[in-house]
């Protein structure tokens, strides 16, 4: 039988006192620990070191960065908690040129602008000057000498209600037609008031009429497939979809169904 081996309670006294101490500075180092952090922060919130100090602006191509931060009301000084999205988000959406904006902040001091602008959907001509037509039917007052050639240019619109109209069908187009328009006219008469005449980059001429045109458009390619890449002549698309050579006399049924389109 072996002889256990007893510790007596004042051995263990100390033992006891020396783990309780290392418990308790932990305890002291954990609290202290939070008391400072939570110090830190609230110098934080209250310094301008949570002042904005980069705006970060993006997908703009009409506005400059300038002008979308002096519309936005974000100043450098502002503090970055106090940021209120949804009021900056509606007072850039005021312009006319915005189509829909997005804000981010990132700590700890960045905010960050994404806007989204209304597309480009062609050009209009004005004192030898090409200015921007937006999806919006909205003309940019910003003007070039030349075209940048991504877009075809509106001749013949007058009417402001016809090209606000005429540029939102445009900006339902798919892409692959969009590319093919070079100049588009309003041709309008006493028995169409929304006749337009376009002109494509593949060399055919389309007749067509701005109510629905996007829709209409969209069996240009299979019509085009189907011509002799020679042949010159218009392309009607309207109530129905036919090909038209130049220098051929239309049939009195042609001519009606060309006059009745709307």
């Amino acid at each position: 039988m072996t002889k256990e081996k007893i510790v007596s309670i004042e051995d263990r006294i100390p033992k006891l006192k020396q783990a309780r101490k290392k418990k308790a500075n932990r305890r002291l180092v954990f609290y202290l620990t939070i008391f400072f952090f939570l110090i830190s922060i609230i110098v934080y919130l209250q310094s301008p070191l949570s002042d904005v100090k980069t705006i970060n602006v993006s997908g703009n191509s009409f506005l400059p960065d300038k002008e979308i931060i002096e519309q936005s009301g974000i100043k450098k000084d502002t503090n970055i908690w106090t940021i209120d999205k949804e009021d900056i988000i509606h007072k850039l959406r005021r312009n006319p040129l915005i189509n829909t904006v997005s804000v981010e902040t990132k700590l700890p001091w960045t905010v960050e602008i994404q806007v989204v602008e209304h597309k480009r959907i062609g050009y209009i001509k004005k004192d030898n000057q090409y200015h921007p037509i937006l999806s919006n039917g909205l003309v940019f007052s910003d003007s070039k000498k030349d075209m940048a050639g991504d877009a075809p240019l509106l001749v013949g619109f007058q009417d402001e209600k016809a090209l606000m109209e005429m540029s939102k069908e445009l900006s339902k187009l798919p892409v692959n037609i969009f590319n093919l328009i070079s100049e588009l006219h309003w041709t309008p008469s006493d028995k169409n008031k929304n006749a337009i005449t376009l002109y494509m980059t593949d060399g055919f001429m389309v007749e067509s009429s701005i109510r629905n045109f996007a829709e209409k458009m969209s069996v240009y390619p299979s019509i085009v497939t189907q011509l002799d890449p020679a042949m010159e002549g218009i392309i009607h698309i309207g109530v129905g979809a036919y090909f038209e050579p130049f220098n051929k006399e239309l049939t009195d049924d042609e001519k009606l169904m060309n006059e009745n389109v709307e």
